[in-house]
Protein backbone atom coordinates (compact mmCIF):
# COMPACT_ATOMS: atom_id res chain seq x y z
CA UNK A 1 0.00 0.00 0.00
CA UNK A 2 1.37 3.38 -1.01
CA UNK A 3 0.92 6.10 1.55
CA UNK A 4 0.10 9.52 0.19
CA UNK A 5 1.52 12.49 2.00
CA UNK A 6 -0.49 15.62 2.34
CA UNK A 7 1.35 18.40 0.59
CA UNK A 8 1.31 21.75 2.33
CA UNK A 9 -0.41 24.54 0.50
CA UNK A 10 2.41 26.26 -1.43
CA UNK A 11 0.49 29.51 -1.19
CA UNK A 12 0.91 29.51 2.61
CA UNK A 13 4.45 30.78 2.71
CA UNK A 14 4.40 33.22 5.64
CA UNK A 15 3.83 33.00 9.39
CA UNK A 16 2.06 36.11 10.62
CA UNK A 17 2.40 37.74 14.03
CA UNK A 18 1.93 41.05 15.78
CA UNK A 19 4.31 43.31 17.65
CA UNK A 20 2.40 46.20 19.11
CA UNK A 21 -0.32 47.18 16.66
CA UNK A 22 1.71 46.24 13.58
CA UNK A 23 1.42 43.00 11.61
CA UNK A 24 4.61 41.22 10.59
CA UNK A 25 5.54 37.88 9.04
CA UNK A 26 8.55 35.67 8.47
CA UNK A 27 8.98 33.09 5.70
CA UNK A 28 7.58 29.75 6.83
CA UNK A 29 10.67 28.00 5.45
CA UNK A 30 12.73 29.65 8.22
CA UNK A 31 10.33 28.71 11.05
CA UNK A 32 11.28 25.70 13.14
CA UNK A 33 8.36 25.90 15.56
CA UNK A 34 6.21 28.21 17.68
CA UNK A 35 6.41 27.81 21.46
CA UNK A 36 5.15 29.37 24.65
CA UNK A 37 7.77 31.56 26.34
CA UNK A 38 10.40 29.69 28.35
CA UNK A 39 12.57 30.75 31.27
CA UNK A 40 15.21 33.25 30.14
CA UNK A 41 18.75 33.69 31.36
CA UNK A 42 19.83 37.29 30.88
CA UNK A 43 23.38 37.74 29.66
CA UNK A 44 25.45 40.78 30.64
CA UNK A 45 26.69 43.02 27.84
CA UNK A 46 24.37 41.53 25.23
CA UNK A 47 22.68 43.83 22.70
CA UNK A 48 19.52 45.49 24.07
CA UNK A 49 17.27 43.54 21.71
CA UNK A 50 18.64 40.19 22.93
CA UNK A 51 16.42 39.35 25.90
CA UNK A 52 18.67 36.47 26.89
CA UNK A 53 19.10 32.79 26.17
CA UNK A 54 16.85 29.84 26.92
CA UNK A 55 17.27 26.10 27.11
CA UNK A 56 14.89 24.62 24.53
CA UNK A 57 14.97 20.83 24.57
CA UNK A 58 18.65 20.74 25.50
CA UNK A 59 19.76 23.42 23.05
CA UNK A 60 20.69 26.91 24.18
CA UNK A 61 19.01 29.49 21.94
CA UNK A 62 19.24 33.28 21.93
CA UNK A 63 15.94 35.11 22.20
CA UNK A 64 15.36 38.44 20.45
CA UNK A 65 12.69 40.72 21.90
CA UNK A 66 11.09 42.29 18.83
CA UNK A 67 9.38 44.95 20.95
CA UNK A 68 12.81 46.14 22.12
CA UNK A 69 14.19 45.75 18.59
CA UNK A 70 11.48 48.06 17.27
CA UNK A 71 11.73 50.59 20.11
CA UNK A 72 8.50 49.64 21.89
CA UNK A 73 7.96 49.32 25.63
CA UNK A 74 6.97 46.13 27.39
CA UNK A 75 3.51 44.82 26.47
CA UNK A 76 0.82 45.32 29.10
CA UNK A 77 -0.88 42.02 28.24
CA UNK A 78 1.52 39.13 27.68
CA UNK A 79 -1.02 36.29 27.78
CA UNK A 80 -0.87 35.81 24.01
CA UNK A 81 2.91 36.18 23.76
CA UNK A 82 4.73 33.47 21.81
CA UNK A 83 8.21 32.71 20.61
CA UNK A 84 8.75 31.92 16.97
CA UNK A 85 11.86 29.78 16.64
CA UNK A 86 13.60 30.50 13.34
CA UNK A 87 16.69 29.09 11.70
CA UNK A 88 19.29 31.82 11.15
CA UNK A 89 22.53 30.70 9.54
CA UNK A 90 23.57 27.73 11.69
CA UNK A 91 21.56 28.74 14.80
CA UNK A 92 18.03 28.64 16.08
CA UNK A 93 16.86 32.04 17.31
CA UNK A 94 13.72 32.76 19.31
CA UNK A 95 11.69 35.81 18.31
CA UNK A 96 9.50 37.19 21.11
CA UNK A 97 6.22 38.37 19.58
CA UNK A 98 2.98 39.67 21.08
CA UNK A 99 0.87 37.07 19.30
CA UNK A 100 0.90 34.73 16.33
CA UNK A 101 -1.91 35.37 13.87
CA UNK A 102 -1.91 32.76 11.11
CA UNK A 103 -0.05 31.05 8.30
CA UNK A 104 -0.91 32.67 4.98
CA UNK A 105 0.36 33.34 1.50
CA UNK A 106 0.57 36.23 -0.88
CA UNK A 107 -1.89 34.64 -3.31
CA UNK A 108 0.85 34.43 -5.91
CA UNK A 109 1.55 38.15 -5.75
CA UNK A 110 5.09 39.41 -5.30
CA UNK A 111 5.99 41.19 -2.10
CA UNK A 112 5.78 44.95 -2.36
CA UNK A 113 8.95 46.97 -1.88
CA UNK A 114 9.93 47.70 1.70
CA UNK A 115 9.16 51.31 2.57
CA UNK A 116 12.16 53.56 3.05
CA UNK A 117 11.73 55.08 6.46
CA UNK A 118 15.13 56.72 6.78
CA UNK A 119 17.33 56.09 9.78
CA UNK A 120 16.84 52.64 11.25
CA UNK A 121 15.99 50.79 8.02
CA UNK A 122 18.87 48.42 8.70
CA UNK A 123 17.52 47.67 12.19
CA UNK A 124 14.00 46.93 11.01
CA UNK A 125 15.17 44.41 8.40
CA UNK A 126 11.98 44.51 6.34
CA UNK A 127 12.36 42.68 3.03
CA UNK A 128 8.93 43.45 1.69
CA UNK A 129 5.28 44.16 2.30
CA UNK A 130 2.36 41.81 1.77
CA UNK A 131 -1.32 42.56 1.90
CA UNK A 132 -3.42 40.05 3.83
CA UNK A 133 -6.96 40.31 5.23
CA UNK A 134 -7.03 44.03 4.50
CA UNK A 135 -3.86 44.54 6.54
CA UNK A 136 -0.38 45.57 5.53
CA UNK A 137 2.05 42.89 6.72
CA UNK A 138 5.77 43.67 6.91
CA UNK A 139 7.90 40.63 6.07
CA UNK A 140 11.14 40.42 8.06
CA UNK A 141 14.49 39.18 6.83
CA UNK A 142 15.39 36.56 9.45
CA UNK A 143 19.04 36.59 8.33
CA UNK A 144 19.34 40.07 9.88
CA UNK A 145 19.14 38.48 13.33
CA UNK A 146 22.48 36.77 12.71
CA UNK A 147 24.28 40.06 13.42
CA UNK A 148 22.69 40.10 16.89
CA UNK A 149 23.44 36.50 17.82
CA UNK A 150 26.75 35.82 16.08
CA UNK A 151 28.78 37.31 18.99
CA UNK A 152 27.03 34.85 21.32
CA UNK A 153 27.73 31.98 18.92
CA UNK A 154 31.40 32.97 18.80
CA UNK A 155 31.66 32.42 22.56
CA UNK A 156 30.48 28.83 22.13
CA UNK A 157 27.45 29.49 24.34
CA UNK A 158 24.81 28.54 21.78
CA UNK A 159 23.85 25.08 20.68
CA UNK A 160 23.59 21.79 22.56
CA UNK A 161 24.26 22.13 26.26
CA UNK A 162 22.67 23.29 29.44
CA UNK A 163 22.40 26.57 31.25
CA UNK A 164 23.44 26.96 34.85
CA UNK A 165 20.62 28.88 36.52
Amino acid sequence: MVSSKVRPDPQKSLVGFTVGDVHYAVPIAAVREIVNPLELTVLPHSPPAVAGVANHRGTVIPVVDLRARFGLGRAADQRRAKWILVEVEAHTVGLMVDGVTEVFGTGGAELGAAPSLGAGDDVRGIIGVARHAEQLVFVLDVDRFDALVSPLAATGLLGPGSLET
